[in-house]
């Protein structure tokens, strides 16, 4: 499909091949200068660490198309802070701040034609990765990697856009709890594959995840991190170990701070004291905000503000979320990376 081919106010959450992806190899005890490739294809060793032993991990960001037709990355330097961390915990060389953004932004320059309309609600996803690959057998670190950046257009990540979901519970742990939920490693996603195809045979969006200790917290919100606001106007949001650290939800909490001057707490958030609030959402750079109309648990089910209708600071949320990506609202100091 070309990009005069594509329908960009209905885009999805599905993989498109655009032209050109960057790739860079790390062997010899250093990253080389990268490249440009037409290829969509990763030709590796049938031993690499990445296929058997999970030795990989990921990112996603996306660029955005400006009103005056300009191109925001939307905070970059965060996304490749949290890459160095994952790399860290899976015995990986790190990729460079300046390298990775500088791949991202060469990325986007190739592939502009994709990125969809100012007004459309879509954006260009990036999905940056490391991957341990070689010749190799035993349980090690890979004697050699890949770091590759690709990009599609996409749209809402749950169907409806900024419209209420409703979730259920699962009894599955997304991750251990001194495991590796913090890092955005494929192994946490495969994990999930299943609760989150139970949760959606039932007519749910997807599945909420419970802490792995006591499964008396909520955690995550499939791939996505939650949070919910009380009766008297406090944002709250789940604090543990292995969750992702969102870097989407820090937004939202220095949004909410600063700009709607709430009080936002990191905490434990009990699936039992749902009563105490009468808002929440999963947020997330693929789901950016959806509303929870209503969470089923234990054979019951709470409705927050609506099943149907976005709550008023959820609205104010979003609003000045995507606004700041899209360059209608002024953002916080480092926050835009002009790519163009």
């Amino acid at each position: 499909m070309t990009s005069t081919q594509i329908d960009w106010n209905n885009l999805g959450f599905s993989y498109l091949k655009t032209d050109l992806r960057y790739v860079s190899h790390w062997r010899g005890g250093a990253w080389d200068a990268g490249t440009l490739t037409d290829d969509h294809l990763v030709h590796i060793s049938e031993g690499s660490t990445a296929l058997h032993y999970g030795q990989q991990c990921f990112e996603g960001l996306k660029a955005y198309r400006c009103k005056d037709g300009s191109i925001n990355l939307f905070r970059p330097d965060q996304n490749a802070a949290r890459m160095q961390r994952s790399c860290a915990r899976l015995l990986m060389p790190a990729v460079p701040t300046e390298t990775f953004i500088e791949a991202c932004r060469q990325v986007v320059l190739a592939n502009e034609k994709y990125i969809p309309p100012y007004g459309s609600g879509g954006a260009l996803y990036l999905r940056p990765y490391v991957i341990g690959v070689g010749d190799n057998l035993g349980v090690r670190s890979a004697p050699e990697f890949r770091f590759s950046v690709f990009c599609v257009p996409v749209g809402a990540y749950f169907k409806g856009g900024l419209s209420p979901a409703n979730f259920t519970t699962s009894t599955f742990d997304r991750a251990a709890p001194q495991g590796t939920g913090a890092a955005k490693v494929g192994g946490n996603y495969a994990a999930s594959l299943m609760p989150g195809h139970e949760a959606k045979e039932r007519g749910f969006a997807d599945c909420i995840y419970l802490d792995p200790l006591t499964h008396t917290k909520i955690e995550e919100v499939g791939a996505a991190n939650f949070f919910a606001i009380t009766r008297d106007g406090r944002l709250v949001t789940p604090k543990s170990p292995s969750i992702l650290e969102s870097i989407t939800k820090y937004s939202l909490l220095d949004i909410a701070r600063d700009r709607l001057g709430l009080t936002v707490e990191e905490g434990d958030v009990f699936i039992d004291r749902l009563d105490e609030y009468v808002e929440a959402g999963a947020c997330g750079t693929a789901a950016v905000i959806t509303p929870i109309g209503g969470i089923e648990h234990a054979g019951r089910f709470h409705v927050f503000h609506s099943e149907t209708e976005v709550g008023p600071v959820t609205r104010r949320l979003y609003d000045e979320l995507v606004g700041i990506q899209t360059g209608d609202v002024a953002p916080p100091e480092g926050w835009i990376v002009k790519v163009r």
